[in-house]
């Protein structure tokens, strides 16, 4: 019988503890890929739906089409982040790249600061990313917080004199970012899991001049930073 080694402790949701211990102990556990540590508590998600795989990876498409059609943002999904001694691991992050102005990087294998926007879906967890992740986001400074509640509906927040405010759609029904000009999004088409609809939108805003001149404008900042 082989044997094991039982001081590779587990993780638990509930439990407390630093950021290097969480760190230490998840370095130890090479098969958990979820986790995360929010003001010093662990919480550990449980296994991912269909419905969330399904919202997950729709709005991830959306974001990963627009920052690659805007060079100095990067989409990241499911990444760990170091900010505020804490470790989040939002379903979607975007961040401005930090030759390009951004003000996240990089520490060992983790990203590290604060990206500009964050997305979590909601299926089973909608008061805790309305609740205390939704006051961790704010105490950080993410500039753009968006919740995608399955079946229901899309919350987009926007950071607003150190508080978040709810953004509603325009009067057509898209979203616009102001942080990313011409990341647009149709909440109906994302509910919906209408794929064609939702890069259709996406496709109408990276043609404005709004994100022409964001492009150029991350552009100029390489260029400084050179």
């Amino acid at each position: 019988m082989p044997s094991v080694d039982i001081s590779v402790k587990p993780l638990v949701d509930g439990e407390r503890m630093s950021r290097e211990e969480f760190l230490g102990r998840w370095d130890l556990l090479p098969d958990l890929k979820f986790a995360e540590l929010i003001r010093g508590v662990v919480h550990m998600p449980s296994p991912l739906s269909l419905s969330h795989g399904g919202l997950d990876g729709d709005v991830g498409m959306v974001v990963g089409l627009y920052a690659h059609n805007t060079p100095g943002c990067q989409r990241l999904q499911c990444a760990s982040w170091l900010i505020l001694g804490s470790v989040p691991q939002p379903d979607v992050s975007l961040r401005i790249r930090p030759e390009f102005g951004g003000r996240s990087g990089q520490r060992g294998a983790l990203a590290a600061g604060v990206p500009e926007l964050v997305v979590e879906v909601s299926v089973s967890s909608e008061s805790f990313d309305l609740g205390e992740k939704k006051s961790f986001y704010v105490e950080a400074g993410v500039l753009e917080y968006i919740v995608v509640v399955a079946g229901s509906r899309v919350v987009w927040h926007r950071l607003d004199a150190g508080r978040y405010i709810d953004v509603p759609a325009d009067a057509d029904g898209i979203y616009r970012s102001i942080i990313f000009p011409g990341l647009w999004l149709d909440p109906k088409a994302l509910l919906a899991g209408d794929g064609r609809r939702l890069v259709d939108v996406l496709n109408k805003g990276l043609t404005t001049p709004e994100h022409a001149a964001f492009v150029e404008k991350l552009a100029a900042q390489k260029r400084g930073n050179g």
